[in-house]
């Protein structure tokens, strides 16, 4: 996974909830209760099919964050807390398009390599409230380590509509820095530009 989208291109709102009743059925059918994220894939004909759950939010949970408006991390520890959720499915609405990119210390032209070393110089996007957020865990001057996943960041961005926000997608990747390791900057730029990704044939 290296670009994740909400809402989906092209899937229609009776498969998504479709989608949403039958991962709320798995859940049940073991008992759970929590956060958790249940994945299916689906080929071209719109059938799909269980792949796992997991017992937590994704990486890519910020997405459905800025499509809903809501705060997922805080639902998450309400229900671990014993309190019920603040909203039921019903009340939610989706609003937009948001794309995540996942910024790797990583080298495309080498098998997707991962890499180590010192972030001599890091610059960013500017975080722009309800429109571009960047989640990190390093700064500049840090070392990526062999010890810990070589993701340096989530750069997350909204839009009103899904051409606009991959534009905004392009533009945050334009401003990204990195100097001192390989990274996957360019390919996900590369990637946005494609003509399928941007007609939404994924």
């Amino acid at each position: 996974k290296v670009i994740e989208e909400a809402p989906e291109p092209g899937l229609s709102q009776e498969l998504r909830e479709k989608l949403g009743n039958t991962a709320v059925a798995a859940a049940r059918a073991v008992g759970y209760v929590g956060a958790g994220t249940v994945e299916f894939i689906m080929d071209q004909d719109g059938t799909f099919y269980f792949m796992e759950m997991n017992t937590r939010l994704q990486v890519e949970h910020p997405i459905t964050e800025m499509v809903t408006g809501q705060d997922l991390v805080d639902w998450q520890l309400q229900v671990a807390a014993g309190h019920t959720l603040p909203k039921q499915q019903k009340d939610l609405k989706l609003n937009g398009h948001s794309f995540e990119a996942r910024i790797y210390a990583e080298n495309p032209d080498a098998d997707f390599l991962p890499g180590t070393g010192r972030l001599e110089h890091l610059t960013t996007p500017a975080a722009e409230e309800g429109y571009v957020r960047i989640e990190t865990g390093v700064r500049q001057g840090d070392d990526v380590s062999v010890y810990y996943d070589p993701m340096i960041a989530k750069l997350v961005v909204w839009d009103t509509d899904r051409t606009t926000a991959l534009k905004r997608l392009v533009r945050c990747l334009d401003e990204y820095h990195i100097v001192g390791l390989h990274t996957n900057v360019k390919f996900l730029k590369k990637l946005a530009l494609h003509p399928a990704f941007i007609k939404g044939d994924v």
